[in-house]
């Protein structure tokens, strides 16, 4: 006869299987669908303001805007920036919007007309500034990221809504072979509290760019996902309830699965006890403990904070966002693809 707590033991084992079963036919509900594709251009920015309102950027300076939560798109190539590679966008309403190009020159671009024209308010020819990621706080104070140049980050300041850019000074110093990645405008982020960015290459750090911390002009603290060459590291970062979680991986080798993604929460850190589908360039919080995360070998989510992720599906993307005000969440990649998912 078995005893009360080999029956409890069942049970609690019997329950555990049942809710493992429903949560993976609520993860199968869940899907991605295209909504078009087929543009010569490869979108990394995207902003989505509202459940209406999205902008994105890309290759070939292509920017498109919908009103209509994606059923729709008004593209354009910017005058004058045709060869510009729009690597992220920062939007604030259908009219308000920043795009930020990666090579040479870089270049920063304000529009207040809903791109009907678009104001220079940066540019620099020297071929050592390339530029990787945008973030803003508010609408007024903004951050760009960019490659180090010296050995030091390259930071670029606003607070006037990014009508005027200074860099910052005393920027955080980058290890040998360090940098960022301009993978999908989200390796910085603003946390609620502070900027951060993620890097890689010979070293995968977060790094927190104007604190100050015994002396020094930032803190940082090591990530435990795949780093030592130049396409590894980590690529996104995500801000939760109570942790964070870094995405990442190997770009060149794209279905390695082996520490691409980690989580940390105050002094801990850890990498995931169930990985994603291979390298992942975004990743986004959705609520509670959920999470949603994107690269070129697919999509994948995770419901427990990071433990552990399932695949959802196997389309490339390069980037995900969640609206600022709403729900709405759009993907965007190569070859001017865009989709909405559907939970």
């Amino acid at each position: 006869m078995l005893t009360r707590s080999t029956r409890l033991s069942y049970l609690r084992n019997f329950i555990n299987v049942i809710l493992l079963l429903l949560g993976s036919n609520a993860l199968r509900a869940q899907k991605i669908e295209i909504l078009q594709q087929g543009k010569p251009t490869s979108i990394r920015g995207l902003s989505v303001v509202d459940d209406k309102t999205a902008w994105i950027s890309g290759s070939k300076g292509y920017v498109a805007t919908t009103t209509d939560a994606g059923k729709t798109w008004n593209w354009q190539q910017v005058k004058g920036y045709e060869q510009a590679d729009f690597r992220d966008i920062e939007a604030f309403s259908d009219k308000e919007a920043i795009i930020m190009s990666s090579g040479t020159p870089a270049l920063i671009l304000k529009t207040i007309d809903g791109g009907a024209t678009w104001d220079l308010k940066y540019k620099n020819d020297d071929k050592a500034y390339f530029l990787d990621a945008m973030a803003f706080h508010r609408h007024n104070e903004g951050m760009i990221l960019g490659d180090p140049i010296d050995g030091k980050f390259l930071i670029l300041q606003t607070k006037d809504g990014g009508d005027t850019w200074k860099i910052a000074e005393n920027p955080p110093a980058a290890r040998k072979d360090e940098a960022a990645f301009a993978a999908s405008g989200t390796c910085l982020i603003w946390t609620g509290r502070a900027f951060t960015f993620v890097t890689g290459g010979s070293i995968a750090r977060l790094i927190v760019p104007l604190k100050k911390v015994r002396k020094r002009d930032s803190m940082f603290r090591y990530i435990p996902v795949l780093h030592g060459k130049s396409s590894e590291g980590a690529f996104s970062q995500a801000v939760g309830a109570k942790q964070v979680l870094v995405v990442g991986g190997d770009y060149s080798h794209d279905h390695r699965t082996d520490s691409v993604a980690a989580y940390y929460g105050g002094r801990n850190s850890a990498i995931t006890t169930g990985q994603p589908s291979g390298y992942q360039s975004c990743v986004i919080f959705l609520k509670d403990k959920t999470f949603l995360s994107t690269g070129t070998p697919g999509t994948n989510i995770t419901t427990d904070g990071g433990q552990l992720w399932q695949q959802i599906d196997a389309n490339s993307f390069n980037v995900c966002q969640k609206a600022k005000k709403g729900n709405l969440i759009l993907f965007a990649g190569d070859r001017g693809k865009i989709a909405v998912f559907r939970p």
